[in-house]
């Protein structure tokens, strides 16, 4: 510690706060000022004059203590820290500083200085720190007492920490205007030791801190009772306040109420809009704020605070006056002699100014009078003024707030016109706006000035236009025919000017910025689509937020501006709520239109739980709910943990309950010898908040068991034995330690039987040697060391069952079709609680018609199969009988009925015997179809599934399908069962039919099988070709498909290089097979096959070997190629002629002898053969499957007899080929023959 002077050194600078609330006492001087001269070295006692303040500190250089006084003789000082002496006694020297080596945290304290002579002690006085006490609930308020000063100071609430930290302000705890700390209800959280409240006055660049408060809240039984609001502030019980208020100064109307839970306020104006005045809502919509009040905001204001209890109301009379402020102004000019000379001076103001003249500072009253002067409300008007009146007149307004001076000067003088304004200005405005064309004349007498317009209208009749007195034109509401060239003249004058004006489109905001909510995280769009004159090349987009110019970030960051003008804000947090405004800048005019972003999110956890004891097993609950992000909270979720009755890692929480959002404080009534943590949950439409911190661990006295377990119940399952259990009861249900179950029970018939009693810690509980389903009364009670729960309520339970002793007797069955009705009288012993009977039913042999038809068919089954496997009906309840369904007819069963319990099944009743009826078969299981002819069909089917009886044959029935009407049904009768096909000749092969197969039994006929069919197939080419390459060959093979038969095709192919296209004989599809001959060595050939004028299949392939080489001097000039030539050419006559002369002689080909032979010699045979996977006995004549409608059956002989052992094939006296593909299936009857082609069928043959 040390006296007056510096520090030797500087310290890294601290934070420590030097509470000093200090109250001097004031010294007065013994006599008067300069009543009596003193001596100087008379004695005088001590007289303090420099006293020290309260300081913070935030390093040892800070730390000064100032403490002065006068005296004779020379004072000495000493100081005292918080009631003790604090360092060494010095004479003449008061000032306190800090010591280099001590740490500044030493020093914080509290003060007092004494100065000290012969005559006396003078000291300071040291209020004592301000300590206050409340308990929760309770109202608040700690006072600051600000020193005065013409310039209000900011209040700083903080507590002293380190950090200094601000008092966090709320609904709840509210700053006033008065800069007291005020308290709506208090809570445990708010004891703190030091609130101190800080003065901040910024003009002197100076914060003043007071003193510290500190405050207690102690806990209170009654923190469930509830308070209406009351004001804090305006104090005082009267509902209304008067405030009056000058125009454009600031203005604050403050409502800050009390009451449990914290009310909240709102505001009105009740002879208007809120809306419509220039009002603020602030400070927790406790401060009506007016920044600049204006004579509309005047009028009558209500503030109301309201909580769920009741609402208090103070109204305010808020009157506007005004200081005075021009409305017109007298202007400077220059005058020509004899002019008229007027000077408007008019001022308003509440109460209204009163306007005085003066001419060069004398008053108008004190100047002489002249005729030529007059005065009018608001005006000075000299008529006929000469060079005298050149002078400086004022004009004062004045009332109760202050007055305000104008200087006017008024030259008389004579000056030749001119024209001072630039000529041949160009002007710009846009649609809609105002322009002024300026044309500035200068003289004495003033110029008189004209405009005239491209036009002969005058300008001037155009209500639009206007030509004020500076000889300015201005013409409002602009039009684009406004457009032109403007002449200004001076009338009496050769003097002109030309001003040319441009009209532009007006800039537009076509879509405006919404007002649009977003999810916190998320990122927001705001529109600014607008138009603007395509003239105009310069413009800006300027968005703002809180009317602050925003500036664009990078692409990753807070702000984007898209050049549509669209304004993107990514990651939208809560201090993102704001009105926004996009503003479009041109170089002409601006257009600005608003939106706002409104942040939502989930709630933030409540805070500050706080738990009451109301009683020994009653806490209230209460919590300070948390922001709810522009979005109400609607419920809070109030959840509990038990955690004296469960380990650690088993610990949960559990939803409790749930209240409203308006409420914030919870009555719980909880279980007795537990250990509770409660935390709550706020809830709004966007979600659930986390949840809050837990509250204080509470734990209850232990008590009686409250009940008793439920589910009280038997569950025996061995003979002899009564098993008793019940629903375990959970640990928190317990109340208390040591706790069991008492378990009592007696015979149900013995009333007055006395209860036996036996003692478990869980279920169940056994008792031996209680005979078999012995009904008793039993009952379980909780009990621990305190006590029984509630008397408990006896059930009915059994001991255990055994498998039922008799079986059902008086079996019988009534036959109905497939279902037998089976009735039985009830079972005597069960030995048990009856669940039903058990009806097993067996089919003892097949079915009567398969026996008819098996010595028929001299078939043996395997006797294992005699017997089908039992089926069970179960019959649940008491019923005493039952309808078995699904039977198979005409066949044989046997039944029995046996009764059955939890335990099992027991005996059956003797085999019971009966069969079901004959009835109508089922449909043939299949239908196909074979095409041996054009006009011929074979039906094939298979017996029925399901016979149902003696097979007595089948009914085939046919229709030919027509459009315009119904053609009748054909129907033949076939009386043998085992005839399974049927042939149809004289179809029509053009038609379709629909075939019908009927199986019928003694007991009538049964449902058909029905399929639609043609005796001719539709075809196309083949597609699914494979070629094999040979030297001068292809190969090509392919599996004709099930309805692509006798179909005639060509195969087009062209060579690679320096071909043509060239084309095969005709190829039938049956074939299977063909060689494409006569090709050339080495040479790649494009291979297709054309249908309906459309590519059907095509391949590339090119033949093996070498390709061969050109012979010197050309190919047509041997002599040996000519040669053989020739000699074909012959042969080929020779072996025409022969032909020709077989032929008129009509016998038949030799081919035709061998054909006959091939017919008995090998068509046998060919039944069983198979060409690749098809098969002409697999075809099926079926809907998918149209006719082939005279398609031709043409194929290669040559062709043919290369791969004669799998085609089957025969000509007709001309060649034609009439066969058909013979695969894996029997030949068709009627195949062997055909009579020769038609004309039709001849025509057919064409290139497709």
């Amino acid at each position: 510690m040390g006296y007056r002077g510096p520090c030797s050194s500087a310290l890294p600078p601290i934070l420590l706060l030097l509470l000093l609330p200090l109250s001097f006492l004031s010294s007065t001087p013994p006599f008067a000022q300069g009543a009596i001269h003193i001596p100087k070295d008379l004695s005088q006692p001590p007289v303090l004059t420099v006293m020290p303040t309260s300081l913070t500190a935030f390093s040892r250089e800070d730390f000064s203590l100032p403490c002065e006084a006068s005296g004779v003789p020379t004072p000495t000082f000493r100081w005292i820290k918080d009631g003790e002496a604090f360092g060494p006694e010095r004479e003449g020297l008061g000032t306190l500083l800090a010591e280099e080596d001590d740490s500044l945290d030493s020093y914080e304290g509290l003060y007092r200085c004494y100065a000290s002579n012969a005559l006396g002690t003078a000291m300071t006085q040291t209020i004592q720190k301000v300590h206050k006490e409340a308990y929760e609930g309770d109202s608040m308020v700690l006072k600051c007492n600000p020193p005065q000063s013409s310039t209000p100071p900011h209040i700083h609430w903080m507590d002293k920490s380190e950090s200094m930290v601000h008092i966090k302000l709320s609904e709840r705890v509210v700053a006033g205007l008065d800069g007291n700390l005020y308290f709506s209800n208090l809570l445990k959280s708010d004891s703190r030791d030091d609130y101190i409240c800080n003065a901040q006055y910024a003009a002197a660049r100076t914060i003043l801190p007071e003193t510290a408060v500190k405050l207690t809240v102690k806990s209170s039984n009654d923190v469930g009772r509830v308070r209406k609001p009351h004001f804090f502030r305006p104090s005082g019980s009267h509902p209304h306040s008067t405030v009056l208020a000058l125009r454009d100064q600031s203005v604050t109307l403050e409502c800050i109420p009390h009451g449990l839970p914290t009310p909240k306020v709102e505001w009105r104006k009740k002879d208007g809009s809120l809306d419509k005045t220039s009002g603020q809502l602030s400070n927790s919509d406790r401060w009506l704020s007016f920044d600049s009040i204006t004579l509309n905001d005047q009028g009558e204001y209500e503030c109301r605070a309201f909580n769920i209890h009741g609402s208090i109301t103070h109204s305010f009379t808020v009157t506007v006056e005004a200081a005075p402020y021009w409305v017109k102004e007298p202007q400077s000019q220059l005058y020509a002699p004899g002019e008229t000379v007027r000077l408007d001076c008019q001022a308003a103001g509440i109460p209204t100014p009163i306007i005085t003249w003066s001419i060069n500072g004398q008053p108008l009253t004190e100047v002489d009078d002249e005729p030529r002067r007059s005065l009018t409300t608001g005006a000075l008007i000299l008529m006929d003024v000469e060079f005298a009146d050149t002078a400086v007149y004022q004009c004062e307004a004045t009332n109760r707030h202050g007055s305000i001076l104008l200087n006017t000067y008024l030259y008389v003088i004579e000056l030749p016109p001119q024209i001072l304004s630039s000529d041949g200005v160009v002007y710009r405005a846009t649609e809609g706006g105002n322009i002024k064309l300026h044309c500035e004349a200068f003289g004495s007498p003033r110029p008189h000035v004209t405009w005239d317009g491209e036009d002969i209208v005058p300008l001037l009749s155009d209500p639009r236009v206007s030509l004020l007195t500076n000889g300015t034109l201005e013409l409002s509401d602009v039009r684009q025919d406004d457009s032109g060239t403007y002449t200004c003249s001076v009338k009496d004058a050769n003097l002109s000017i030309a001003a040319h004006l441009e009209v532009y489109n007006r800039t537009v905001i076509l879509t405006k910025p919404q007002d649009v909510r977003v999810l916190r995280g998320t990122s927001a769009l705001l529109d600014c689509d607008f138009f603007k004159d395509p003239r105009l090349h310069h413009y800006q987009i300027v968005w703002r937020k809180d009317r602050q110019k925003l500036q664009e970030s990078s692409p990753d960051d807070k702000y984007t501006f898209f050049e549509n003008g669209t304004l993107k804000v990514t990651n939208v947090q809560s201090d993102d709520t704001a009105p926004y405004s996009c503003e479009v800048i041109t170089d002409l005019d601006n257009v600005e239109a608003s939106g706002s972003i409104t942040v939502v999110a989930p709630p933030d956890p409540p805070t500050d739980l706080s738990l009451s004891n109301d009683g020994d097993h009653t806490f209230t609950l209460s919590w300070i709910p948390g922001q709810s992000h522009n979005s109400p909270i609607i419920e809070f979720i109030v959840e509990a943990r038990e955690e004296q009755h469960r380990e650690e890692g088993q610990w949960m929480w559990e939803e409790w309950k749930k209240v409203p959002g308006d409420f914030n404080h919870l009555q719980l009534t909880v279980h007795p010898f537990c250990t509770y943590r409660f935390r709550v949950i706020a809830v709004n439409e966007l979600g659930r908040s986390n949840p809050s911190n837990a509250s204080d661990y509470r734990s209850t006295p232990p008590a009686i068991p409250s009940r008793n377990p439920s589910g009280v119940r038997s569950e025996s399952t061995d003979p002899k034995t009564l098993t008793i259990t019940w629903d375990e009861m959970e640990k928190h249900l317990h109340n208390g330690p040591d706790f069991h179950y008492k378990v009592l029970w007696r015979k149900a018939n013995g009333k007055n039987e006395q209860w036996n009693e036996g003692y478990v810690k869980s279920p169940p509980f056994l008792v031996n040697d209680t005979g078999t389903f012995t009904p008793f009364e039993i009952k379980v009670q909780a009990v621990n060391s305190l006590g029984g729960g509630p008397a408990p309520e006896p059930e009915i339970g059994h001991s255990g069952e055994d498998v039922p002793e008799d079986s059902p007797t008086g079996v019988e069955t009534t036959v109905m079709n497939s279902t037998v009705r089976v009735s039985w009288k009830e079972a005597e012993k069960v030995r048990g609680r009856l669940l039903g009977y058990k009806v097993p039913v067996t089919a003892t042999q097949q079915s009567l018609w398969k026996l008819h038809h098996r010595e028929e068919r001299e078939e043996r089954l395997d006797p294992g199969m005699e017997r089908d496997e039992e089926r069970v009906v179960v019959v649940r309840g008491m019923k005493t009988s039952e309808e078995v369904t699904g039977l198979q007819l005409f066949s044989r069963y046997e039944l029995s009925v046996a009764a059955f319990n939890s335990k099992g099944e027991g005996p059956r009743s003797p085999p019971h015997h009966f069969s079901t009826p004959e009835g109508a078969p089922g449909p043939p299981a299949s239908l196909s179809f074979e095409s041996p002819t054009e006009k011929s069909l074979i039906l094939y089917w298979t017996p029925p599934l399901e016979t149902n009886g003696i097979l007595l044959g089948y009914v085939v029935q046919y229709q030919q399908e027509v459009e315009s009407r119904d053609s009748p049904f054909a129907m033949q009768i076939i009386s043998d069962p085992s005839v399974t096909h049927l042939a149809l000749d004289n179809l029509d092969p053009n038609s379709h039919y629909i075939f019908k197969v009927i199986a019928r039994t003694a007991s009538g006929d049964g449902p058909p099988i029905t399929e639609r069919g043609a005796t001719l197939l539709d075809a196309v080419p083949p597609s699914n070709i494979t070629i094999v390459e040979g030297n001068t060959s292809f190969n090509l093979s392919w599996v004709p498909g099930e309805r692509d038969r006798n179909h005639g095709f060509h195969i087009l192919y062209l060579r690679k290089i320096g071909g043509k296209l060239e084309k095969s004989e005709l190829v039938n599809s049956s074939q299977g097979f063909y060689s494409l001959s006569g090709l050339q060595p080495g040479t790649e050939y494009h291979l297709m096959i054309m249908y309906l004028n459309e590519t059907h299949w095509q391949g590339v392939a090119s033949t093996v070997g070498s390709v061969p080489t050109v012979m010197p001097g050309g190919f047509a000039a041997q002599g040996w190629l000519i040669g053989l030539i020739s000699a074909i050419v012959l042969l080929v006559l020779i072996l025409l002629i022969l032909c020709l002369i077989k032929r008129s002689r009509g016998g038949k080909y030799a081919v035709k002898d061998k054909e006959d032979k091939e017919v008995d010699s090998e068509a046998r045979p060919m039944k069983d053969e198979t060409f690749g996977e098809y098969s002409d006995g697999d075809e099926k004549r079926s809907d998918s499957q149209p006719s082939l409608a005279g398609e031709s059956k043409l194929g290669s002989d040559d062709s043919l007899a290369e791969y004669g052992d799998s085609v089957d094939i025969q000509f007709n006296e001309d060649g034609s080929f009439i066969g058909q593909y013979s695969g894996r299936g029997p030949v068709p009857h009627g195949n062997e023959s055909s009579g020769p082609a038609s004309p039709a069928f001849i025509n057919h043959l064409v290139d497709i």
